[in-house]
């Protein structure tokens, strides 16, 4: 399994957007595996709403939720309270609620690899896979 980051949606769905093309292949080369979340496609249709683009989400964000072509899992109350506790924890870092979610459900379904335009999930300790 290999965890999509909000950053890896965004580009792939947004076609002038930096790494556009990166992203839909990474996202096509491991599409029998990819893992998303609730907080994640929050966070995806909140960025392109705000940045003028809802056309795009009402289009793009079904195929997350319809077409199999991900497992879309949703954060447990424990793996809410957990991502507090790290929120709490690592006040160094720069790591939004929903990073934290992130890491909570791929602690509790055992993923190592993310897929993510960000270093937040090397900071982890998962592997992040960039375009």
């Amino acid at each position: 399994m290999v965890f999509v980051d909000t950053s890896v949606w965004y580009a792939a769905f947004v076609e002038n957007a930096a790494y556009h093309v990166a992203c839909k292949s990474l996202l096509i080369e491991h599409s029998a595996s990819l893992v998303t979340t609730d907080y994640i496609l929050d966070e995806v249709v909140t960025l392109l709403v705000g940045r003028g683009l809802r056309r795009v989400a009402v289009q793009r964000v079904p195929s997350l939720l319809d077409s199999g072509f991900c497992d879309f899992i949703r954060v447990t109350d424990d793996d809410f309270t957990e991502a507090w506790r790290l929120v709490q924890r690592f006040t160094d870092k720069q790591w939004s609620f929903t990073d934290c979610t992130s890491y909570a459900v791929m602690q509790r379904l055992g993923i190592t690899e993310a897929l993510s335009l960000d270093d937040h999930f090397r900071q982890f300790g998962f592997a992040s896979v960039l375009p």
